[in-house]
């Protein structure tokens, strides 16, 4: 083996060059790259591009399936993993393809293009209308990550036909530029592309990208290897591809409303997704005319208008028992459990602490919604922060005489941590002497493990408790746990000066602390805790089966 030819076998070249038919010594190396440095500019550039848009293509299946399902670490670890395997799998495959690295490559580019700009819009149509999320989702990271395993081994033929470099410092600039790349795909997506065109959108446009990307590529670089036939074929297939994603892009809007209403039973009457999750209100009315608001927190319903008054008195009045002069609302943006608390005419100060700045402007601003609240947000009395419960309760040293917590369902590891001990202590240390708290706490049928385990994890964080449950039509069977601190559980009563209730009293109250056998307390259910967030393993192994 000549010298020259030792050199093409150990950067990955051969002797036969099939992309431009001819023999791939220097001189010609030196024919086809008159300027070489910007030719392997070039490549890394493409390298840096395409490894934006895999990232934000993962990123986009993470965030879809967190918005849809729950779960964000599960989903994260679905899509991550199996997309790391694919591409090693994707760079296995790329091997025999390295004879014809430069139409590989853009073949593999409009590909992936295609599928990765569509993957976001076909997972929501699946999830609307054919529910087959799942399975969906598994082929879609796969098919992607192989695509994404493909494009490093072509990419580092392609450089290295540039100008021969040692194996370890092509690998040195070819990371370089992809985690730099990465860098780029991973901020861009939170912070640009998620605020400001939206899931299905924003992966729209970085398909195009992509497509633009290799393209570029073989029209700057290769395009005397490719021959003018390939080169027309390939851009033509790039305006194709293009305008499919172009024309997707357009009506995305539109296929979003409709796949968003196939998955409510009523008419969908407002719809956006906030910094934190996606909020629907739907409305309907009955044939007697009586309209059913309901609002919806990333698919979960939060209350009903037409039993909202029973979960929200069964929640407020027995935690109002003594003096209630400062109450803490930890929840609730949407202001009903707020409306309840305002009933009360010696109520001094409300502090209402909600997560989602959207969910307070709705409640504030909604029609819909300020009829229901009865306009409680503009109460004087009243102040609301935005900011996480968990993080504000560390830094709050005001007590108060009444909490109450109001929470979304603890069905994925975001929303777990405000049912833990740890999250329980932080609610006790806010709490002054004599106090009363109340927490959801979920459904003791349908969850029973669940239910149970706030009531564990309130212990264990110091509180007395007392189980009870209602009726709630839109709900079932829901349950609370009334709590103070100390040995001492609080008396399940209402306030001597409570207001008119329409669907609670003393005599329900107290048999609302009734359980049937079946559903009583379970002696081995353990706390939840920060490191242990064992509630979601109830929460979701209940929820299963019904």
């Amino acid at each position: 083996m000549s010298s020259t030819a030792q050199d093409d076998h150990l950067d990955g070249t051969t002797d036969s060059e099939p992309d431009g038919a001819t023999e791939d010594t220097a001189t010609t190396r030196q024919h086809r790259y008159r300027r070489p440095g910007m030719a392997r500019f070039a490549v890394l550039l493409a390298v840096f591009v395409c490894s934006a848009c895999g990232l934000v293509y993962e990123l986009a299946l993470v965030a879809l399936g967190s918005y849809l399902i729950g779960n964000s670490v599960g989903q994260a670890s679905i899509v991550l993993s199996l997309m790391v395997f694919a591409m090693g799998l994707g760079a296995l495959l790329a091997k025999p393809l390295q004879r014809w690295a430069a139409v590989s490559f853009v073949a593999v580019e409009l590909v992936l293009a295609l599928l990765g700009g569509l993957s976001v819009l076909g997972l929501y149509a699946a999830f609307a209308w054919l529910s087959m999320y799942m399975p969906m989702l598994i082929v879609t990271s796969l098919v992607l990550g192989t695509l994404i395993g493909a494009e490093i081994p072509l990419l580092m033929v392609l450089l290295q036909r540039i100008r021969r470099q040692e194996a370890g410092s092509a690998v040195a600039d070819m990371f370089a530029a992809d985690y730099v790349g990465a860098l780029l795909g991973g901020l861009a997506f939170p912070f640009l592309l998620l605020p400001l065109l939206g899931q299905v959108q924003g992966a729209l446009l970085v398909g195009m990208l992509n497509a633009a990307a290799g393209l570029g590529l073989i029209l700057t670089v290769y395009r005397v290897e490719l021959g003018k036939r390939l080169v027309v074929l390939l851009t033509a297939s790039v305006v194709l591809i293009g305008g499919v994603l172009g024309g997707a892009f357009a009506l995305s809007d539109r296929f979003e409303t409709t796949a968003r209403q196939a998955l409510y039973d009523d008419p969908v009457v407002h719809a956006e997704r906030s910094k934190y999750q996606e909020i629907v209100i739907t409305s309907s009315k009955s044939l007697s005319g009586r309209t059913d608001t309901r609002l919806f927190l990333n698919g979960d319903l939060q209350f009903s208008s037409v039993d909202e008054r029973r979960y929200h008195e069964a929640l407020v009045h027995p935690a109002m028992v003594g003096d209630h002069s400062e109450v803490l609302i930890l929840g609730g943006g949407d202001g009903l459990a707020l409306r309840e608390v305002l009933r009360y005419p010696d109520v001094e100060r409300v502090t209402l602490v909600e997560l989602d700045p959207a969910v307070l402007r709705l409640g504030r601003e909604d029609p819909r919604l300020t009829s229901l609240n009865e306009h409680a947000f503009d109460d004087p009395r009243v102040n609301t922060v935005s900011a996480d419960a968990f993080s504000w309760l560390r830094d709050n040293r005001r007590r108060y005489d009444t909490v109450l917590v109001d929470m979304p369902d603890p069905d994925s590891t975001e929303t777990a941590k405000l049912y833990s001990t740890e999250f329980y202590s932080l609610v006790r240390r806010s709490m002054a002497e004599g106090a009363r708290v109340n927490v959801q706490a979920g459904s003791p049928y349908f969850a029973p493990k669940a239910y149970w385990c706030v009531e564990a994890s309130m212990r264990q964080a110091g509180l007395a408790t007392v189980p009870y449950s209602r009726p709630i039509p839109s709900f079932g069977q829901w349950g609370f746990q009334l709590g103070a601190s100390g040995d001492s559980a609080p008396s399940p009563r209402l306030p001597e000066e409570v207001p008119e209730l329409r669907t609670l009293d003393e005599r329900t109250l107290r048999a609302a602390t009734v359980f049937p056998p079946d559903r009583d307390r379970i002696a081995d259910i353990e706390p939840s805790t920060l490191m242990h967030p064992r509630i979601v393993r109830y929460e979701r192994g209940a929820w299963r089966n019904y």
